[in-house]
């Protein structure tokens, strides 16, 4: 992938409603405003996320020392404030094909569009990193969340029982679910 390709990312998208949300990658100059948006967080919401997002040192190494090559972290802006954060985690060696992707968007700009259109963005930045394979692990009991992730072409491949466990929440079962970028290269 050419990083500077990815540094100088950009894609202005307009929403249903009219609303205009650039998509940008992640940068340091995003520090307090990515701290505000994880710090806004619901308690609902924050029992789904697997990173310490209230920690605001946590928060801000991911904007201060980002490593592209292992996270690519893309950041929807409305009018400058953060409203969606999605990422590919990049694997290596026999998995390098493969990357997972995260997102979570603000309550206020849920079911407008914008993670159908961050979700399809970060299919494309996965394409220019060769990627075949995107997994999405989602708590099962999301089943808002699986269907949407299943219109955009995923298929779920498999369930893992008790995999997520929070005080809150007690035990879980999770969702893999695969969108294939690529066809398979039957090579030998």
């Amino acid at each position: 992938m050419q990083l500077d390709r990815i540094r100088t990312f950009r894609k202005l998208i307009t929403l249903k409603d009219g609303v205009r949300v650039l998509f940008r990658v992640l940068g340091p100059d995003d520090r307090d405003a990515l701290v505000t948006f994880f710090q806004s967080v619901t308690p609902g919401d924050l029992q789904y996320i697997r990173s310490r997002v209230q920690d605001k040192k946590v928060v801000s190494q991911w904007a201060l020392k980002p490593d592209y090559d292992r996270v690519l972290p893309i950041i929807a802006l409305a009018q400058e404030r953060i409203v969606g954060e999605a990422t590919l985690h990049f694997r290596t060696g026999p998995h390098a094909h493969v990357a997972e992707i995260r997102i979570f968007l603000s309550g206020d700009f849920r079911r407008r569009g914008l993670g159908v259109q961050m979700l399809e963005t970060m299919f494309e930045l996965a394409r220019w990193r060769d990627t075949h394979l995107l997994e999405a692990q989602v708590v099962a009991d999301q089943s808002r969340v699986i269907k949407a992730f299943k219109k955009l072409g995923f298929e779920q491949q498999g369930l893992l029982e008790d995999y997520f466990r929070t005080p809150e929440l007690g035990a879980r079962d999770v969702a893999v679910l695969v969108k294939r970028l690529q066809a398979p290269k039957d090579e030998f």
